[in-house]
C-alpha cells in the first residue's frame, strides 16, 4: 500500500489518517498500542520529508498476514509491519542531537527509540527511510520480552537535507 505525499504540512496529517485506516483494515485497532505507535512513526518520516525535503514523497505501508483476531500475528507467529518513505532528495539523513530546548531535532531520536529497525537507503535518484515494528504473537513467557523491550532510545535527529 502507499500513499503519494505532496510536499505540504497539511499530508502529516493525511498520511496519519491514511495509515490508520489501513491499519484497521489489516485487523490492527486504533486503541492498540502498536497502531499509536506505527502512526507517531507515520507522522515523523513524512514531517521529516516534507519539512527537509520540499518535494514530494511516497509513504510505503507493508501489513504481512493480517489477523483474524486482536491485531496479533496469524498461527502465533510474529509478523514485521514495515513503514517506507521515499523521498527525491539523495541527501542522507543527518544524526545531531537536540538541546533541552529546541522545538525541532528529535525526529529519528523517536524513530529510534519506537521501531524495532530502521535505517535508510539510495532508491533511484533519492533514497528511503524505513523502519520496522514487530507484530507480537499472543503472551506467553517466551514472547514478553517482545511486547515490552522498546528499542534503545538513541539520540539520532533527522538533519538538514
Amino acid at each position: 500500500m502507499q500513499l503519494e505525499i505532496r510536499p505540504d504540512p497539511a499530508e502529516v496529517g493525511r498520511a496519519r489518517r491514511w495509515a490508520r485506516s489501513r491499519l484497521a483494515g489489516s485487523g490492527i485497532g486504533a486503541d492498540e498500542s502498536l497502531a499509536e505507535t506505527l502512526v507517531l512513526l507515520v507522522s515523523e518520516l513524512v514531517t521529516n520529508a516534507v519539512v527537509h525535503t520540499g518535494r514530494p514523497a511516497v509513504l510505503r505501508l507493508s501489513v504481512p498476514g493480517a489477523p483474524a483476531v486482536g491485531g496479533r500475528a496469524p498461527d502465533g507467529a510474529a509478523a514485521t509491519v514495515r513503514l517506507e518513505v521515499v523521498d527525491a532528495s539523495a541527501r542522507a539523513p543527518r544524526p545531531r542531537r537536540a538541546d533541552g530546548d529546541d522545538t525541532d531535532g528529535r525526529g529519528l531520536a523517536l524513530v529510534d527509540g519506537l521501531a524495532d529497525r530502521w535505517g535508510w537507503i539510495a532508491e533511484g535518484t533519492g533514497k528511503c527511510i524505513w523502519c520496522e515494528v514487530d507484530r507480537c504473537p499472543p503472551t506467553t513467557v517466551a514472547t514478553a520480552a517482545c511486547e515490552t523491550a522498546p528499542a534503545a532510545y538513541g539520540g539520532l535527529a533527522y538533519g538538514a537535507v
